[in-house]
Order: C-alpha cells, then sequence, then structure tokens
C-alpha cells in the first residue's frame, strides 16, 4: 500500500491544540501496517472520540479538555487518512471495510473496554460497526450528528436509477453545494451534489469544507484544518469518504450495516442521541435510534441549538456537558 504521512512541521502551533502526538500501527489489510495517530489525555473512564470527513481529530479541541476537567480519559484518533495519521495514495484503498478494519485494529492494539463512544459523521458510520462487532469493549454510546445508513426503505431496483442519477450530478463548488444541502429537494436527494463535489470537482480542499460549514473559522483554524493536506495526494480519503456512503441497495456494506442494525434493535446499553438544530446532512436521523434501541428509551435525547453539521467545534462545550451528563447518569 503506497502511503504518504505528513510533515510534522505544518502542525506546528495549531490554536488550543496542544496535545502531546501518540502512535499504534495497525494491520493495513495488505500484509503491511499504517500508522494512526491519536490524543490521549486524562485518567479515568475511557471516552472515544471518534472524527468524520473531513476534519480530524482537531474538531474535539473545545471538548477534551472539558472532559479531562471532569475525570475522564479521552482518546481521539485520526482516523487513517486524516490528521497526523498515514494517507494511502490510491483511493481504491479507502473502503468502507477497510475503515472498520484499521478501527478495530485500533482499539484492539489499545485495549480498550468500558468505553464511552461519541462519534460524528463518518465516525459514526464506522464506529457503530466497530461496536456492533465488538460490543464487549464499549459501555456506552454519543451519537452526534451521525448515523447508520443502510438504504432501509429503497427498492433493489431503484439502485440502477439512483445510481445513474449519481453519475449525471454535476460537480459544483462547494458554496453552491452547501446551498443544495440545505435547501428543498428538486430533482435527486441533495446529498449526491456533496458525493460528486468531494469525488470530482477540481477545487475541493478539506479547509474549504470546514470552513464553509463552521460557525466560525479564524485564518488560524483554517490553517489547522488545511495542516493535513499539503497537496492532493494527501487527500484521497476525503475524497473518498462520501462515495462509500451506502445509500443506494446495492452499495457493498449494505449487508454489513443491516448486520449492525440487527445489534442495535437488541442493544440496551445506554445509548443518547444529541444532534444539533442546524444540520442539513442528518437532521431527524436521530429518531431511528430513539425509536429502535432499547438502550435509548428513557434517555435525556438532546437537540443543541446553535450548532451545524460540526457540533463539536460550533457547540463543543455544549456536547461536552452533555457527554459528561450522560456518563453520569448512566455508572457502570
Amino acid at each position: 500500500m503506497d502511503i504518504v504521512r505528513t510533515p510534522d512541521e505544518r502542525f506546528t502551533d495549531l490554536p488550543d491544540y496542544p496535545f502531546s502526538s501518540n502512535y499504534i500501527e495497525v494491520d493495513d489489510s495488505q500484509d503491511g501496517s499504517l500508522r494512526m495517530h491519536y490524543v490521549d489525555e486524562g485518567r479515568g473512564e475511557v471516552i472515544l472520540c471518534l472524527h468524520g470527513q473531513p476534519s480530524w481529530s482537531y474538531l474535539y479541541r473545545k471538548m477534551i479538555p472539558l472532559l479531562v476537567d471532569a475525570g475522564f480519559r479521552v482518546i481521539a484518533p485520526d482516523l487513517v487518512g486524516f490528521g497526523k495519521s498515514d494517507k494511502p495514495t490510491n483511493r481504491g484503498d479507502y473502503t468502507y471495510e477497510n475503515h472498520v478494519h484499521w478501527l478495530q485494529g485500533f482499539i484492539a492494539g489499545m485495549d480498550l473496554h468500558d468505553t464511552t463512544l461519541v462519534c460524528q459523521d463518518w465516525g459514526s458510520l464506522i464506529g457503530l460497526r466497530v461496536l456492533a462487532e465488538a460490543p464487549e469493549r464499549f459501555a456506552r454510546v454519543v451519537l452526534a450528528n451521525g448515523g447508520l445508513p443502510d438504504a432501509t426503505g429503497i427498492p433493489d431496483e431503484m439502485a440502477p436509477q439512483l445510481n445513474a442519477m449519481l453519475a449525471d450530478t454535476p460537480a459544483l463548488p462547494i458554496e453552491e453545494v452547501f446551498v443544495k444541502l440545505s435547501g428543498p429537494m428538486e430533482d435527486r436527494p441533495q446529498f449526491m451534489y456533496w458525493v460528486r463535489h468531494c469525488d470530482a470537482h477540481a477545487k475541493f480542499h478539506p479547509a474549504e469544507v470546514m470552513q464553509a460549514g463552521l460557525n466560525h473559522c479564524s485564518e488560524e483554524e483554517y490553517r489547522a484544518w488545511a495542516a493535513p493536506f499539503p497537496s492532493e495526494e494527501y487527500m484521497q480519503g476525503a475524497r473518498q469518504f462520501p462515495s462509500l456512503v451506502p445509500i443506494v441497495p446495492d452499495n457493498p456494506a449494505i449487508p454489513a450495516n443491516r448486520a449492525a442494525w440487527g445489534y442495535f434493535e437488541q442493544c440496551t446499553l445506554p445509548f443518547l442521541t444529541a444532534f444539533s438544530d442546524s444540520d442539513p446532512v442528518t437532521k431527524g436521523g436521530e429518531q431511528r435510534f430513539i425509536d429502535n434501541v432499547p438502550g435509548a428509551i428513557d434517555q435525556n435525547h438532546t437537540i443543541i441549538p446553535g450548532g451545524g453539521h460540526f457540533l463539536q467545534d460550533d457547540v463543543g462545550p455544549e456536547l461536552a456537558d452533555v457527554v459528561i451528563q450522560f456518563v453520569r447518569d448512566n455508572e457502570l
């Protein structure tokens, strides 16, 4: 597997990110290994914070100190292809199954137990799959602006039509994509514009995405979002993620995601949804979990005001307070 590794100097003096760097090797699924970076702060019960696309552990910088001060050990890895972790240069190496395998290797290598999972965006698509396959390592779940899509309700015979529609979707500039995501559905699902922008737009850049999607992004914060990605070859994981989302019935991840849903429909682990009020991507997605996961019964599910898709940044302290209270309400 061909990889690149972002030079350390690009991460020098990032604002509000004083955390020490830690690394672990995980099996790459091709008889080699990949180096994953992670933040590991504090002592106590483990809170595992998983970011999504196209962010990295920097997304949790506003939450980590609050969780540590509350008495927890916070572990926030950079998924493969992001942050300070290794980045395969071949987009074909970034499969859903590989991402699950890499995170499984990280959790096993760290020997994590009694873990509270906090996951958002692709952090949930991967994290929930890993939890369903190794529930003995977890104690609680906080799902924040995420999900576990499995094309439920979409007839199999619609797959060719949907794939043709996606292929015909234009790759728009990021500003136009956010307008599409926030507007009503027209001739196709709005998410297709997001897939095509990341997949094919010549000016796709993770930092541009983060800047457009956040309530506030200073020049120094923009530098932090750009830090992992010096050039196009570093961005292949960020480009590929949306294309992997199983929204069409013939997606190869559908059987495994439906099997994971079979677990969650029986799951009694305390399960909390903490979404924000202004995320056009996942709005309403919490209801399936509230209605179908036994561990979600009688939990204080919340919609946090003032946050967009990246609520860890927009309303990080508020989300940290929700996580702390949830853990205290559901002691081991």
